[in-house]
């Protein structure tokens, strides 16, 4: 008797009747493959967007910082403060550079701690940090203002006792407004606080410092002290830090250039490949989790459907069909199955990612071989699942399935 073979297109007709007849049964079979790619698509999708946000912050704001300290050289034994009295009109002279100024902490002499008027001592005494700084470090840092104003040149220039407070220390003070010309003692030296920080963009230590311009400082303590060096605070446009930083020492003094060190921020692109290969590893992860449970979720399925249709894999048998032709068939099922929720799966995380980019308003970004390749593995899904229930079909013996 010549052997019985399955031709692909009975193949394909077998399969699909196999998935239509049970329409319920199909949808809830291929729903572990749709969130299983869905959220593969939706993670990948997310990740490349996120870190494109990343970069694009980092650019914005830390690559375009450069800080420049005072080391002194091979005098600093015997020179304080290097940065000449214009050093902030020599870097900003560099072509890219908006704003500079130099800053030191400062340790006042006599009363300890910071006190406020009219309000009394609403600090109780604590020991909060001075920082003296020229009018461009608070324009370089990027200061948003709930009261006032900052200090500019001309308080700079004229040693005016004038002071900026963060929002917190103001509220630790008992300061809630600038109408009564509230004071600050630093020191037992009366400082009137001209404006209060509600944020800043960089240097975030400066919410915790009272702030009095550098002319005022040197008046009243001196310089830097030994031990305590100054810096300089640059902001520039986006691309120039990298050569302001190799620039900054020669402008500041050409005789001396080794007496400075200037800090460029890092590279963006190794920033955002560090992030972008982290992300990967975490959310790959999380994806391949939900491969693995809409995997299992198809090979339970069905093997639940090899199961009770035991009389029409029996019936098949009988009528010449052969053990491989009913692993083909149960094959072709799942993997139909998976490619069906691979494509839905794929399009659900295509609109996941569009939705949120929408809501945060970012740009989506999604590679095409993400894409491309979601459908394939919902494929190969609904085929790894379908493994172990058609070779159980193909086992069963057409006798003892006809007798159930």
């Amino acid at each position: 008797m010549p052997r019985s073979r399955l031709a692909l297109r009975d193949l394909v007709s077998e399969a699909l009747a196999g998935v239509l007849q049970r329409p319920g049964r199909s949808v809830l079979t291929a729903l572990g493959t749709v969130l299983g790619v869905g959220t593969f698509v939706a993670v990948l999708g997310l990740t490349s967007t996120a870190s494109s946000q990343i970069d694009s912050r980092f650019n914005t704001l830390t690559a375009t910082e450069v800080t420049i300290e005072d080391t002194g050289g091979d005098d600093a034994e015997f020179v304080t403060n290097s940065f000449p009295d214009d050093a902030a009109e020599r870097i900003e002279r560099l072509n890219g550079a908006e704003h500079a100024g130099v800053y030191w902490q400062v340790t006042p002499g006599g009363a300890p701690g910071v006190t406020a008027a009219p309000v009394g001592d609403g600090a109780g005494g604590e020991e909060t940090q001075i920082v003296a700084a020229s009018p461009g470090v608070l324009l370089a840092a990027g200061p948003h203002l709930s009261h006032g104003r900052v200090f500019d040149a001309f308080h700079d220039e004229r040693g005016e006792h004038v002071a900026v407070v963060s929002g917190g220390l103001a509220a630790r003070l008992g300061i809630s407004t600038l109408e009564t010309r509230p004071a600050v003692f630093i020191g037992g030296t009366a400082f009137t606080v001209v404006g209060v920080l509600d944020d800043v963009d960089r240097k975030p230590d400066l919410l915790l410092s009272v702030v009095v311009p550098r002319g005022t400082a040197e008046r009243v303590w001196g310089g830097p002290q030994r031990g305590e060096r100054a810096r300089m605070l640059v902001s520039t446009r986006l691309g120039a830090a990298p050569q302001i930083a190799a620039e900054a020492a020669l402008a500041l003094d050409p005789a001396h250039p080794d007496r400075f060190k200037a800090i460029p921020p890092p590279d963006p692109k190794t920033l955002r490949g560090n992030v972008t290969a982290d992300l990967d590893q975490l959310f790959l992860l999380l994806a391949g989790i939900c491969l693995i449970i809409g995997t299992v979720g198809i090979a339970n399925t069905t093997l639940v459907a090899v199961l009770e249709r035991t009389g029409e894999i029996g019936l098949r048998r009988a009528l010449g069909a052969r053990g491989r032709h009913i692993t083909v068939q149960f094959l072709a099922e799942s993997a139909a199955l998976g490619a069906l929720g691979g494509l839905v799966g794929t399009s659900l995380g295509t609109l996941t990612v569009v939705a949120v980019s929408a809501l945060r308003d970012w740009t989506p970004v999604i590679h095409p071989d993400t894409v491309a390749a979601a459908p394939v593995v919902g494929l190969l899904t609904g085929v790894v699942a379908g493994l172990y229930p058609a070779w159980r079909a193909s086992r069963i013996q057409p006798a003892e399935a006809l007798r159930r």
